[in-house]
């Protein structure tokens, strides 16, 4: 507790009641979180099982539980710390048969919904699909059901959207399958309907504590209402200037809600910065205060002035590129710092590219943020298709996939069959290769291949029930033959690629089965929930490039803000009021990740497509106060990418020249 300062001790202390912590960027938020689990346990007694926080990533709950540790030692292991849907899956786990759902039930991840989404809305383009899906997603987020989005209806189009999610649910509840979005929707109409089953889940969590309060949807809130309902006891801890996410249904009004809903809300404001110089807190403070405000804060640091705010302005995106890196390399042979020291944010990830080829002609290592995910690859959707299978047999789209990959002489036209058998035995298609009448539809040989297949899933998943999950995955890998598939359908380069993935998925979910003591068939049952960010992200000396919503909750020694211009930040789709304010907390979020140093670039003309459009400053750089226009002023004084260079080379022959 001396480590806190009073108005973290403040927020560790109270328990009158529901808590708001506004926590400025870099104000020590994770500290009072920790510490508070620490406080309960040891000084006020709750039990660590009954304590929950909640996050909004993995790789931060994975953190924030190694931090709790220290403070507690093992009984940390008590303390529940994870995703909203992650803890949306533990209580759906417990609670299935409720809601309709077998305790083995899937958890589709967007390929598998875009592709149902494809089969139901039939021949589509892929634009119109999308902004079904995310009409829908954005329903689901705020609590709305199909008949409930019909009726509300504005057009034809939100019509054909509605009668779509109808169809939609119904084919995942026949697929005994869930979406991300019903891992919140679901738990919050369940605790809604059944309160007995509500008031088992509030006995158990004593106290609630939510990061990233500012990120939530209308469902995660009406979650922490329901969790907490009766004694409100709970903490919220955000940020309403690093409210960045309504485009995938957060929902910055939540703040006022709780404000409005809990007339007894204790604010406690954190605005002693750790991170940054006083200067760039300057500069995101004048910028912020251009957005109306729900809490008033103002960010300070003890840090002193630090370096000037560096404006510097670029003839196009490939000047900028070269600049930036030319610039980045000079200062770090001047300082003697690290590459993993640097970060260059920037809007959209098209910018990225320019930059990247940059990085490496001057072969400064770099690793990028925001980018794929390892379980989107396809070869790592190929084997854990079979994982979800053996979770859950009724998963019609994982036997789809599984039955076809590698190619085993199941086609369409067996699958067609198949298809419509099931539909009439309302079966699964896994049950339907076993149930009687099958060769109404389909040819003995067709019959056989499919129960071969269907034989050897059920060996697999008898021995994934009790043998060490390493072992049993990598024999179903060798067993369907995949090494081999890979390497007769794909170049060699790219199958030794693909390959190697999948060797790296198996030792790692090998590990995850023996540090958890976990079978193959348990760590199956969540495995859409898993995430390659338990592997050691962050250990290697590079660069990092990020979008500004990847580089969310980090902070780095030196920032490059790149591509701070109009029609790009702001972007020229966001120029109506809610947007814009959203658009200048994401400049606000970029400014307050540097630590010592931020240069911000912007280019008087970009190529669009085959012509050179000219472009304007960021209003947002002349928002950042007089500090930024003084550097701005004096951009003629900075050496030029050539001059950058050749200091860069100069201080190379001086340091290989040291003895």
């Amino acid at each position: 507790m001396v480590k806190l300062n009073p108005a973290q001790l403040d927020a560790v202390r109270h328990l009158e009641g529901p808590l708001l912590v506004l926590a400025g960027a870099g104000s020590g938020k994770t500290r009072v979180i920790t510490h508070k689990i620490a406080w309960l346990v040891d000084d006020y007694g709750i039990k660590p099982t009954q304590i929950a926080a909640i996050t909004f990533t993995n790789k931060a709950a994975k953190e924030m539980k190694e931090r709790v540790a220290k403070l507690i030692g093992d009984r940390a292991e008590g303390v529940i710390v994870s995703t909203f849907h992650a803890l949306g899956v533990r209580i759906l786990r417990q609670e299935a048969a409720s809601v309709g759902l077998k305790r083995g039930f899937s958890i589709l991840d967007s390929a598998d919904t875009t592709a149902l989404f494809q089969e139901l809305a039939g021949n589509i383009d892929k634009g119109r699909l999308r902004a079904l899906q995310s009409r829908i997603s954005l329903w689901k987020n705020m609590l709305i059901d199909p008949q409930t989005a019909l009726q509300g209806s504005a057009d034809e189009g939100e019509a054909a959207a509605a009668k779509l999610y109808a169809d939609y649910e119904r084919t995942l509840r026949a697929y005994q399958a869930v979406d991300f979005d019903d891992l919140i929707r679901l738990p919050v109409k369940l605790f809604s309907e059944h309160d007995d089953v509500a008031e088992r889940w509030r006995s158990r969590l004593w106290h609630l504590l939510v990061d990233e309060y500012q990120d939530t949807n209308r469902g995660q809130y009406r979650l922490l209402q329901l969790l907490t309902q009766g004694r409100d006891s709970f903490t919220a801890v955000g940020d309403d200037d690093q409210s960045i996410y309504a485009w995938r249904g957060a929902d910055s009004e939540n703040l006022r809600l709780l404000r409005d809903d809990y007339p007894s809300l204790k604010v406690v404001k954190l605005e002693q910065n750790y991170r940054s110089t006083a200067r760039i807190l300057t500069a995101a403070n004048t910028l912020i205060a251009n957005n109306p405000k729900l809490f008033e804060k103002k960010l300070w640091s003890e840090h002193g002035q630090g370096e000037a705010i560096h404006i510097q302005t670029c003839r196009d995106g490939d000047h900028e590129a070269e600049w930036v890196t030319s610039r980045l390399s000079a200062h770090r042979f001047e300082r003697r710092t690290k590459f993993s020291d640097y970060a260059i944010l920037y809007r959209g990830n098209h910018q990225a590219r320019a930059i990247e080829q940059q990085l490496r002609a001057q072969r400064i290592p770099y690793v990028i943020s925001g980018g794929q995910s390892f379980f989107e690859r396809a070869e790592i959707k190929d084997i854990t298709c079979y994982l979800r299978l053996l979770a859950n047999q009724d998963d019609d789209p994982a036997f789809i996939r599984a039955v076809t990959t590698p190619k085993r002489g199941i086609g369409g036209t067996t699958l067609e069959g198949l298809g419509r058998a099931a539909g009439r035995s309302h079966q699964s298609l896994f049950a339907t290769v076993f149930a009687p009448g099958l060769d109404v539809e389909l040819s003995t040989r067709q019959r056989t291949a499919l129960r071969e297949f269907a034989d050897f899933i059920n060996r697999i998943e008898a021995r994934a029930a009790k043998e060490a999950a390493g072992e049993v995955l990598s024999d179903l890998i060798k067993a369907i033959g995949y090494e081999s598939w890979l390497f007769e359908s794909l170049d060699v380069p790219e199958a030794q690629t693909k390959w190697a993935n999948v060797c790296d998925f198996v030792e790692w979910l090998a590990r995850k089965g023996e540090e958890e003591n976990k079978t193959l068939l348990e760590l199956a049952q969540s495995v859409a929930l898993l995430s390659m960010l338990d592997k050691n992200e962050g250990e290697q000396d590079a660069v990092q490039l990020a979008t500004l919503h990847a580089a969310k909750g980090l902070e780095f020694r030196h920032v490059f803000l790149v591509g701070v211009e109009e029609g790009l930040l702001p972007h020229r789709d966001s120029l109506e009021p809610a947007k814009m304010e959203e658009e200048r907390r994401l400049m606000y979020v970029g400014i307050t990740r540097a630590q010592a140093s931020l240069t911000v670039s912007w280019c008087e003309r970009r190529k669009q497509g085959r012509e050179w459009m000219p472009r304007e400053v960021s209003r947002f750089i002349l928002e950042m106060g007089e500090s930024a226009q003084r550097s701005a002023d004096q951009r003629n004084t900075v050496p030029d990418a050539g001059t950058a260079r050749a200091k860069a080379a100069q201080l190379r022959a001086m340091l290989s020249a040291k003895p």
